[in-house]
Formats: structure tokens, sequence, C-alpha cells
């Protein structure tokens, strides 16, 4: 492949400028290549409803398709995360569905961790305080997670007589802090601190409350100027390998690399290397 600048191009239906999407049910801002989506119902810790489940599902449904986000924040409005699932807007309702009503709406809160987890832009979480059930697990479907001394998580579906498996907890939970931690915390539902969440691995670092959105944005920008073609790669590769054997994940990274070498993004930086300067990646 030729090293050609300012050629790529976009299949039709592949190229959708997202920064002047307006929300309904929380902030969307978009800047330098990064979008930061904030839920913002500070009065109530930023509690989920049915349709913000919706408009979040399909916020990250559309992101493959957004040429101008190469990384994303979520965070809350406040000095909270998140508080789950509202207990007046959804809790409420949900003892009045029928199975039918009832498994719809766990196959909507699934579909959001689905498109979160799917989305090629790295998802970096801001987690300061309050970060429970439908929360935690908005949380846990990020790639990387700051918290604070503050931060408080649970997977709390037990406490309301739920069982723990809920968004794929049993899933996730166990892969980033292990089986016997995770088997803790989802048959308990008590908080995990900050400093505890640090040192099993649930949080990458913890930050002051003032400078927590500073680190994640400083975070979200750096991989945003990255060869962000490549970072969708790492990020499908990411989830992909967890049900291939080591040989095929071998050869699936062969495939992927390879793929990876016949970008503009990887003569771009072999060019910068041998004109002594840093490269600079345009995602393509």
């Amino acid at each position: 492949m030729r090293y050609l600048p300012g050629q790529a191009q976009q299949l039709p239906g592949h190229n959708r400028q997202l920064a002047g999407y307006q929300c309904t049910h929380f902030q969307f801002d978009v800047s330098g290549g990064v979008a930061t989506l904030t839920l913002d119902r500070p009065e109530r810790k930023n509690p989920l409803t049915f349709d913000s489940y919706a408009e979040l599902r399909d916020l990250f449904r559309a992101l493959p398709m957004a040429t101008d986000i190469k990384a994303v924040v979520i965070t809350g409005a406040g000095e909270n995360f998140c508080s789950g699932g509202d207990v007046h807007d959804i809790i409420g309702p949900l003892t009045q569905l029928d199975m039918p009503g009832l498994l719809a709406f766990t196959r909507l809160t699934g579909d959001l961790v689905k498109a979160i987890r799917a989305c090629p832009q790295p998802v970096v979480a801001a987690v300061d305080g309050v970060c429970v059930g439908a929360g935690a697990m908005l949380a846990l479907a990020a790639d990387i997670r700051f918290g604070t001394a503050r931060s408080k998580t649970a997977f709390l579906f037990t406490r309301v007589g739920l069982a723990g498996c809920d968004m794929g907890a049993c899933a996730l939970l166990p892969r980033v802090i292990g089986q016997g931690r995770a088997a803790e915390l989802l048959y308990t539902g008590r908080s995990m601190g900050g400093a505890e969440g640090e040192r099993w691995g649930f949080f990458n670092s913890l930050h002051e409350p003032e400078a927590l959105s500073h680190a994640a944005l400083t975070m979200a920008r750096g991989l945003a100027d990255g060869p962000t073609f490549a970072h969708g790669m790492t990020k499908t590769m990411l989830q992909q390998e967890w049900n291939m054997g080591v040989d095929q994940a071998i050869e699936a990274e062969a495939q992927a690399q390879a793929i990876c070498m016949a970008t503009n993004d990887f003569h771009r930086a072999y060019h910068a290397f041998v004109a002594k300067r840093k490269p600079v990646f345009e995602g393509d």
C-alpha cells in the first residue's frame, strides 16, 4: 500500500458527524475528537430511566459510524457517577410487567453493555461517589476506569432480591477483578471502596475529585491523538479473544496486525521515525 495522505474513503452510511447531536436524557459534548457523556440528574445521583437506557444504547450503536469521535468519556454530574435504575421510574413499573415485558427490559439493558463494548472508540469511565447497579455495569463496560477515594461501587442486585447475573456482570467482573472477588461482590451486593477498587484492578488509578475529569479527558485525548484505527482493532481483539484458544488468538492477532500494517497510520509512523519527528495519526 502506498502512503496517500488525505485519501481515506468512507463507505456510504459510514461517515457520520455526531458533534451536533442533541441528547434528551444526558449531556453530550464533543471536543478534539473526544465525546464526553455526562449522566445529568445530580439531585438523584444520576439514575437511569427506560428512556435514558434506550438513548444511551442508540448513541453507542451510532458511534462506529462517527468519524469525528475517537474516544469517549462517561461521567456523572455532581459528586456521583450513577445510582442505577431509578426506583420510581424503573423498579416500580417493573413489578407490574409480565414476563415478555420483563425480558424486553433486561435485553434492553444488556444491549447497552453490548453497544459500549462493540463501539471501536476506547471508553474511559470517570467514577466519583456512588456507582451502583446499572451504573456499576456502565463503568465495568468501559475500557478504562478512573476513580476517587470516595467512590463506592456496588453490584447490589441481590439486595433487591435479584441475581448478580445482570447486564453481563458474571462474565465481565471476574475477568477484571478475579472470580473469588467478583463472587463476593455479586453475592453480597456490598460496596467496594475506591482504594479497594484500585487494589483489585477495577480502577486503573485514583484521583482527587477535582482532578478526576481532567485525568479522564487527558487519557481520552491521548487515545484520540493516536492511531485510532489500530485502537479499534485492539478493542475488537480484547473482546473476541475471550472465546478463543491461545493458538486461535495468535492467528487472529496475526491477521489483525497485518490489516493495521496496511494503514496509512503505519506508514506515517515509519516516515516520522525516519524524519526524527513525532507522527501525526489520522485514523486511516
